[in-house]
């Protein structure tokens, strides 16, 4: 197997090349700007700011007060579309490009069986992709720490860090490879299988954020509060924007049937229409970790299944 890892990692250095640039050029960013996040942290300027999603705000002017985080969105954004990268620059040709140049009848002849020639392909490729993957994931970890579910810095809902952060960005790396993979083996041509892996990974990475925002895996979870004193603060919550009252037989209904806040006209409104306490809609903080492994059970599930299919086609497409 030496030598097929070795000709696997020849064809593949300069992907492996460009992952590890982009790695350090990303590591050199984000210690450059989360220095200046420590040190507007420390200035002082917002130890006033309470925990929570309203705004905090300068005394002097009532702007709002926000560290500079975009920086650390674009690299969520980059994990978000890593499966996509992946799989159409590194997984379509990782078989294909062979197939395509009739390589692989040469490597075959010097007696390398079909499944040492996938075998060592895709060892090498799924290795550098799930080291890269996850130390992408872990510097946006690191960097978003001091500002996470601050209102000046990045609430744990956003889709930059929920999807863009955490052991899912790992399996979706890798289900990206496996599908550009598969899809390299049974296309004829590798650009073919480049613009058929971008339509697949590009539709699932879409469908993961629908059902993040549509709660289709994990269920918000309902709080319901007396309708004549103040409800808890939202907090770290993400709301579904779903609020309502509620009637002695349990009946949900809109909040609008008594659109008052707190106090004795809301309380005298939920008497007359036998309101009996109030409700919402949301997922609390820990529902984080909840989102994180379903996403990674899912995706690294598929992957498994796609390299099954793969090995399977083997036999015929080669």
């Amino acid at each position: 197997m030496k030598g097929s890892f070795w000709l696997a990692w020849r064809q593949q250095r300069v992907p492996a090349g460009i992952g590890a640039a982009a790695l350090v050029l990303t590591a050199a960013i984000a210690a450059y700007y989360r220095s200046g996040m420590l040190d507007a942290l420390r200035s002082g300027l917002f130890n006033h700011c309470a925990t929570g999603p309203l705004y905090c705000t300068r005394s002097d002017t009532g702007l709002p007060l926000l560290l500079d985080v975009e920086p650390l969105k674009y690299l969520g954004a980059l994990n978000i579309a890593l499966p996509v990268v992946i799989g159409v620059f590194w997984g379509a040709p990782l078989l294909g490009r062979d197939r395509e140049l009739g390589t692989h009848r040469l490597v075959l002849a010097q007696g390398l069986s079909r499944g040492q020639w996938f075998a060592s392909r895709f060892a090498l490729a799924a290795a550098t992709t799930t080291v890269l993957s996850g130390l992408l994931a872990g510097a946006f970890a690191w960097w978003w720490r001091p500002a996470a579910d601050r209102s000046y810095g990045l609430f744990w809902y956003d889709n930059t860090a929920l999807s863009g952060s955490g052991p899912r960005v790992v399996a979706a790396a890798l289900c990206g490879l496996a599908s550009g993979t598969l899809l390299g083996l049974l296309a004829r041509r590798v650009l073919a299988a480049m613009g058929l892996t971008l339509l697949v990974t590009g539709m699932m990475t879409l469908l993961l954020e629908w059902t993040h925002w549509t709660r289709l895996l994990v269920p918000p979870r309902t709080y319901v509060s007396a309708g004549g004193t103040p409800k808890a603060p939202m907090g770290d919550k993400w709301s579904t924007g779903n609020y309502g009252l509620i009637t002695a037989s349990g009946r949900h209904d809109s909040v609008f049937n008594c659109p008052f806040p707190s106090g004795a006209q809301l309380k005298e409104c939920m008497t007359a229409h036998g309101y009996v306490a109030r409700f919402y809609e949301a997922n609390p903080a820990g529902d984080y970790w909840t989102f994180q492994w379903t996403d990674t059970a899912v995706l690294g599930g598929l992957a498994v299944l796609l390299t099954v299919v793969t090995v399977l086609l083997l036999r015929r497409r080669v």
